[in-house]
């Protein structure tokens, strides 16, 4: 039986999309990493929990088929906001949230960031040259 249930997370998996856009904040990359650690002996592995492992893929296989989204259709594609689908993808990957969040730094961190040494014995050096110049 554990085989089945391996079979179709590894199918479940397949199927659901990866968004290049959302590195390392992706749900299709995250299912693929933690089937891989639920599963890693493969079809061998035996399941401590079958009825919860069979919820938590009837869950997972809901939201995939968009269940909740035909159960409960929305009047417009839009939310309050006014934004489109497309909108919201463009603003939440993940190099446009890196933008906003270099944005929303102070003048302060910014120039820290950017003078800051990066590994202790860099930051040896410029301590050193620091007390060797002359001061006026």
């Amino acid at each position: 039986m554990a085989a089945g249930r391996y079979r179709r997370f590894l199918k479940l998996c397949e199927e659901w999309p990866v968004d290049e856009t959302k590195r390392g904040r992706d749900l299709g990359a995250y299912l693929r990493q933690r089937v891989a650690q639920a599963f890693r002996e493969g079809e061998n592995t035996q399941v401590a929990e079958p009825e919860a492992c069979d919820e938590m893929y009837e869950s997972l296989a809901r939201l995939h088929s968009n269940y909740y989204k035909h159960k409960y259709p929305r009047p417009r594609d839009t939310s309050f906001s006014g934004l489109t689908l497309e909108e919201y993808k463009l603003v939440l990957s993940t190099d446009a949230l890196g933008e906003l969040k270099d944005m929303n730094k102070g003048l302060w961190k910014k120039l820290q960031e950017k003078f800051s040494a990066r590994s202790p014995e860099e930051k040896q050096k410029v301590w050193a040259q620091s007390l060797s110049r002359p001061r006026t």
